[in-house]
């Protein structure tokens, strides 16, 4: 995989999904991560890039990590982002790895399928803040 930083991908239209990258960016302080929204032309060009086809319609998740490694899905996203954050943060990465797949999957994809009801969603993707928009790989695209 042939990325400078990994880059998470995320729905962004999703409040729950909007939630989750603000407290990745308040706690990422040595900006290891770059963001784009699924919705995005940048995230169907970083999604191509990494071999997925059809883009973000032919992935299940709210959040997906892309890294050297590969195109990370679900509980297995969300736990290898937070091993990157500085401790304590990467606490819950970390312990999150010994819970079996089998029982972590299956609640990832549970929260994932209701996230719109529990929390609502946005008619349009949110504008990054002024001092993240350079992490934001579609920050320059009309929302």
């Amino acid at each position: 995989m042939n990325v400078s930083r990994p880059v998470i991908l995320f729905d962004g239209v999703c409040n729950l999904c909007n939630a989750s990258v603000r407290w990745v960016l308040r706690r990422d302080t040595r900006a290891r991560f770059d963001f784009a929204s699924l919705q995005s032309a940048a995230s169907k060009r970083i999604l191509e890039a990494a071999g997925v086809e059809g883009g973000a319609e032919s992935l299940p998740d709210a959040i997906v990590l892309v890294d050297r490694e590969g195109v990370h899905t679900g509980a297995a996203a969300a736990l290898r982002i937070a091993r990157r954050l500085s401790f304590p943060h990467s606490l819950p990465g970390v312990l999150g790895a010994a819970v079996p797949a089998a029982i972590r999957d299956p609640v990832y994809r549970f929260v994932a399928r209701n996230r719109y009801r529990w929390f609502g969603r946005r008619d349009r993707c949110a504008l990054p803040a002024p001092e993240h928009a350079a992490r934001f790989l579609d920050a320059d695209e009309a929302r």
